[in-house]
């Protein structure tokens, strides 16, 4: 199937002189494969080099302007893939275009973690950051029944590029739980120290059978013997390695709203599935298991439209103390957008009484089997 990287020519057109692009994504989401796309589209010379390379730490290990413009070699861009790796990179890359006259970098990671702790003190006003996500379904060349007919292995397999490659459900099983044990797991401790792998992967499952429930720290730290703040510590660095994403609680400060609750999506509904080792077709599922993994699927396939597409809404969901509630609040320029998300189209929620009074001017919509192409295209 043909596959097009959107960002690409916008990353293009960030390629300024005295600049860093930051290109971050999780491991094999088609970082290094977008870069070899847009330097096949570069005209001008360029060095490329591997940050997991020795060879390539070694060539930076001297931090003098002369050692960057002798290695540089007249190159007008640098372009470092896996840039996390390399020691005191954010310093270096300042030393480079603070230095080098005409000097445009460009470098990919797969720990945001790393790379925004590198763009924070040393590259503050030099650099721009994208995110890479699998694959949006927008990036895909398809008519609209070829898109109702893979819907469902999407939702259960996710949507990392190499999965177009496979040709059998059972590859892809294995490709996804692979993908979780070698390099999944290996970037998470990699993080803060972390060295207790099976923690990290039971706290993974706990959150994989509560998607679009709120998380309570103090529960899953009793169930694993860590405490609540351990819990929020570890959730919070598997967003930095784009394994989870967080939306918090929506509140004008009104008597019944919650407040200070958090839910967690996986970045991929393939990713979710490999940790607790569960590709059952829809049919054979519970409904509440269908409705976890169609919210997180039609979420996400909206973060990923929205970063594309460079909206930059604020998500939150909604709820009372009695349980009135709102899946999705995207709120931008005032405006509030409510969405609330249904597997089958048979039945149509209302909009919560309490939300409507709260906030009569926000606008809402139900996502279901029959709209969901509208929002997340």
């Amino acid at each position: 199937m043909d596959i097009s990287r959107l960002q690409q020519d916008d990353l293009l057109k960030s390629l300024k002189p005295q600049k860093v692009v930051l290109l971050l994504g999780a491991r094999r989401v088609g970082k290094s494969m977008l870069i070899e796309m847009l330097l096949n589209n570069y005209t001008r010379p360029f060095l490329f080099l591997n940050g997991e390379d020795e060879d390539t730490h070694q060539l930076l290990a001297s931090r003098t302007v002369a050692n960057y413009t002798r290695l540089l070699n007249g190159n007008d861009l640098l372009v470092i893939d896996e840039a996390q790796n390399i020691p005191d990179i954010g310093k270096k890359l300042k030393l480079m275009v603070d230095s080098i006259k005409g000097l445009k970098v460009l470098v990919t990671g797969s720990s945001v973690f790393d790379l925004l702790n590198i763009s924070g003190e040393p590259l503050t006003g030099r650099s721009t950051t994208f995110h890479l996500y699998p694959i949006w379904q927008g990036e895909l060349k398809e008519n609209a029944l070829q898109t109702k007919q893979h819907l469902e292995e999407r939702i259960i397999y996710g949507s990392y590029p190499e999965l177009w490659h496979l040709k059998s459900l059972d590859d892809k099983k294995r490709y996804l739980s692979d993908l979780v044990n070698s390099y999944l797991l290996k970037d998470i401790l990699t993080l803060d120290g972390l060295r207790n792998a099976s923690i990290v992967y039971s706290l993974l499952k706990m959150v994989a059978y509560q998607i679009g429930k709120e998380v309570s720290y103090n529960e899953i730290g009793n169930a694993l013997g860590i405490s609540k703040n351990t819990v929020e510590k570890y959730l919070n660095l598997l967003t930095k390695v784009f394994v989870l994403y967080k939306v918090s609680a929506y509140s004008n400060n009104l008597r019944k709203e919650i407040s200070k609750s958090q839910r967690w999506y996986f970045v991929d509904n393939g990713i979710r599935n490999a940790i607790i080792n569960d590709f059952a077709p829809m049919a054979l599922r519970r409904d509440d298991d269908r409705g976890m993994l169609w919210e997180n699927y039609v979420f996400m396939e909206r973060v990923k439209r929205n970063e594309i597409l460079k909206h930059k809404p604020d998500y939150y969901f909604w709820r009372t103390y009695d349980q009135q509630e709102i899946d999705l609040l995207e709120h931008q320029n005032r405006k509030l957008c409510a969405f609330e998300f249904k597997y089958s189209s048979k039945k149509l929620p209302k909009k919560p009484v309490a939300f409507g009074k709260a906030y009569p001017d926000a606008s809402f919509e139900v996502v279901n089997d029959k709209t969901y192409l509208d929002f997340i295209l």
